[in-house]
């Protein structure tokens, strides 16, 4: 008897928006500046968003100043904290 392949595990599609709405914008300078951990990924499964503009957000959140890099800058590996002590 021939062994009968099983089809795998199917991941789940994904359907993040690929781009900010009004309240998805909203929640995010609302939330990820509370977060501790700030990476692409953790913006990405918060908002729903894609993993590029979960990128621009991080980048945007940083030039406003809410958010601050950890370690050195790399291109690939982006992880930022929420800033402390900072103008309040």
């Amino acid at each position: 008897k021939k062994k009968k392949w099983s089809k795998g595990k199917v991941k789940e599609k994904l359907t993040n928006m690929v781009m900010f709405d009004k309240s998805t914008y909203d929640k995010m300078m609302k939330e990820i500046p509370k977060a501790k951990l700030i990476t692409p990924a953790v913006v990405s499964e918060r908002l729903k968003v894609n993993g590029s503009v979960a990128r621009l957000a991080i980048r945007h959140l940083e030039e406003k100043g809410l958010i601050e890099s950890v370690g050195e800058k790399h291109h690939a590996g982006i992880i930022f904290t929420r800033k402390i002590g900072g103008a309040d």
